[in-house]
């Protein structure tokens, strides 16, 4: 679906739908399965879906799509490479889904010395890989890097071409399956991985009723995944290219953004999502995961919010 999905159009940006770029994450699904459901309406929005997330950062620098399901650290990417967005919906927190797993025999993180270590090209990876390496007092000299998008870590784990990868859900499940033992995760690193929905600022008033649309469908689906989840995870199941009964535990490491969690990180007088923001904008850039330190003033916008429910 990748090509056609990014082909150029002529028509003009008011006049064409909403391109969202999003990948198989289990905390994007909501916005799948709200289309699945019928919510989304598909002549104002269209999600593109994507093999990974440097396809999705890509898609994004060349203006090919106006929006994408990113987490926070690929965001401030963006905004470095001069992107110009703005995050509009806080749409999880990775608690454990994001992980780094091993073989068997490598028992503890300074074991890694001098492995085959995969990583997908992607600021998310990058975090991952930087976090497990000062845990374990090893440098980036230290381990045999192997860059891979993320759709070729199963593969390369069982073609014995790495010793262990940084890696998310639903790959994650897959290494599990295959015999890989998580060596750490992102219960280590709390708050560190946010994923949130993030869109071109010049799209946000091309758009602004289907974007409207668009949140307000994906808290339609969360209420639906909470309330018929069997039907939930069998829509939901394509899209990550599992079988149904696989796909709760593919949810089991986030914790999922609710309304209200939204309304505390993205809405008020003291927002709490730009000082988490601020935060990880100095780490990156202290270990040189960023060039500079990027400006995040008026980065959050909650206009798209639909009303908090009494």
């Amino acid at each position: 679906m990748a090509a056609p999905a990014l082909t150029a159009s002529c028509t003009s940006a008011s006049e064409r739908p909403l391109r969202v770029a999003t990948v198989p994450w289990p905390g994007y699904q909501p916005l799948l399965l709200a289309q699945s459901l019928g919510y989304v309406d598909t002549a104002r929005v269209r999600l593109v879906e994507l093999a990974n997330n440097t396809q999705a950062a890509a898609a994004m620098r060349a203006g090919m799509v106006d929006a994408a399901t990113v987490t926070l650290d690929e965001a401030l990417v963006l905004l470095q490479d001069g992107v110009d967005l703005r995050v509009v919906l806080v749409m999880d927190a990775s608690n454990g889904a994001d992980a780094v797993l091993a073989r068997p025999e490598i028992a503890t993180l300074p074991a890694l010395r001098g492995k085959r270590i995969a990583v997908e090209a992607a600021a998310v990876g990058a975090v991952m890989l930087d976090a497990v390496l000062s845990e374990a007092g090893l440098s980036s000299a230290d381990i045999r890097l192997v860059t891979l998008p993320v759709n070729l870590h199963a593969h390369a784990y069982a073609e014995h071409m790495v010793d262990a990868v940084v890696t998310y859900e639903p790959v994650r499940s897959q290494l599990l399956a295959l015999g890989a033992r998580v060596v750490f995760d992102s219960r280590q690193i709390p708050g560190r991985i946010v994923d949130v929905l993030a869109v071109r600022a010049e799209a946000m008033e091309n758009h602004r009723a289907g974007l409207t649309q668009l949140v307000a469908a994906h808290f339609r689906a969360l209420d639906y995944l909470s309330r018929q989840p069997a039907d939930a995870y069998r829509r939901i199941a394509p899209y990550l290219r599992v079988a149904p009964d696989l796909v709760r535990p593919q949810f089991d490491g986030l914790a999922l953004a609710s309304l209200a969690d939204n309304g505390v990180q993205l809405s008020g007088a003291s927002p709490t999502l730009p000082g988490q923001m601020a935060a990880l904008d100095t780490l990156m850039f202290r270990r040189n995961l960023l060039r500079m330190l990027v400006p995040l003033t008026h980065l959050v916008d909650d206009r798209f919010l639909p009303p908090a429910t009494p």
